[in-house]
C-alpha cells in the first residue's frame, strides 16, 4: 500500500508540473500573440540574446537543441520562420560544413526588448499563481 502511495504522489507531482507548464506556456503565447510570437519563439530570442550578446554574435543550431523544448526538426522549422519575418540569420559554418550558425538580426534584438518585460510579468504571474495554489495530493 505504501508503494502505491508513493507512486501515486509522485505521479501527481508529475501531472502538476506538466499542468503548470502547459498553462505557463498558453499565457505566454496569449501574451505574445499580438507581436507576432510564440512562447517557442520568444524562447529561441531569448537564448540567442543570452548566447551572443553583442550585435552579429553567432550561436550554433546545436547548441540551441537541448535548450529548447522542441525536437531537433521542429527548431529548424521554427528558426526558418524567425528568419523569414527577419528576426534571425543563419549561416553555415565554415569549420563544420554540417553545422549551421544563426544570430539575431537588429530587428529581432529589438523585438526581444520590446516583449522580454510581458514574457517576465506572465512567467512571474503564474509561477505566482502556482505557489498559491497548494497542490492537491492523493
Amino acid at each position: 500500500m505504501a508503494v502505491n502511495t508513493a507512486t501515486a504522489r509522485l505521479e501527481q507531482q508529475w501531472r502538476d508540473i506538466l499542468a503548470v507548464h502547459a498553462r505557463t506556456m498558453c499565457e505566454i503565447d496569449r501574451v505574445l500573440h499580438p507581436y507576432g510570437l510564440g512562447a517557442s519563439d520568444f524562447e529561441v530570442l531569448d537564448i540567442l540574446d543570452a548566447e551572443s550578446p553583442a550585435e552579429g554574435g553567432l550561436c550554433r543550431v546545436q547548441n540551441l537543441v537541448g535548450r529548447v523544448h522542441l525536437s531537433q526538426s521542429a527548431l529548424s522549422r521554427l528558426i526558418g520562420r524567425l528568419e523569414k519575418d527577419g528576426l534571425v540569420e543563419r549561416s553555415v559554418c565554415v569549420e563544420d560544413r554540417r553545422g549551421v550558425w544563426v544570430a539575431l538580426t537588429r530587428k529581432g534584438r529589438d523585438l526581444h526588448a520590446e516583449v522580454l518585460p510581458l514574457q517576465r510579468a506572465a512567467l512571474a504571474r503564474m509561477l505566482t499563481e502556482e505557489r498559491a495554489e497548494p497542490s492537491v495530493s492523493p
